[in-house]
């Protein structure tokens, strides 16, 4: 899919989630329904999802943690996917750097650092090392809740 200026506006107009399709329309002076077929086909591609987001260090018992991945294997993509479908995995990222993966991951007092190794991380084969780094105070991260 084509992401043109038109697409674009509109993304940023729903950073406001609540913002009504009329709204946008009548401000990028387009019609309603070209706004509501627009983000519907970029909620279809995968491109765009309206929900909301919460600051996880604002929720008693929860943190973040960002963790780097050497693999043994050069089929990144794969693993990216693999591993970002593990309970806990807010986003996997191929990167460029001395790591192969770095990704995002939400804890709370029931699924911590322990279990997302022994019982999630410990299920994708192929992860040569890893290295974690425990988030304490975080600015703009805003995230979906998936526990």
């Amino acid at each position: 899919m084509k992401i043109d200026d038109i697409n674009i506006e509109i993304i940023k107009e729903l950073k406001d989630g609540r913002k009504s399709f009329k709204s946008i329309a009548d401000k990028l002076k387009i019609t309603e329904n070209t706004v509501r077929t627009r983000v519907s086909k970029l909620k279809e591609e995968n491109i765009l999802d309206i929900c909301g987001l919460f600051d996880p260090s604002a929720l008693q018992g929860h943190k973040t943690v960002i963790i780097g991945i050497k693999l043994s294997e050069m089929n990144l993509v794969e693993k990216g996917e693999e591993i970002s479908k593990l309970k806990g995995v807010i986003s996997a990222t191929v990167v460029t750097g001395r790591y192969d993966l770095i990704i995002l991951v939400m804890f709370n007092e029931e699924f911590g650092l322990l279990e997302f190794y022994t019982d999630e991380i410990s299920k994708v084969k192929g992860i040569r090392s890893v290295e974690t780094f425990v988030v304490y105070k975080s600015y703009k991260l805003m995230v979906p809740y998936i526990l």
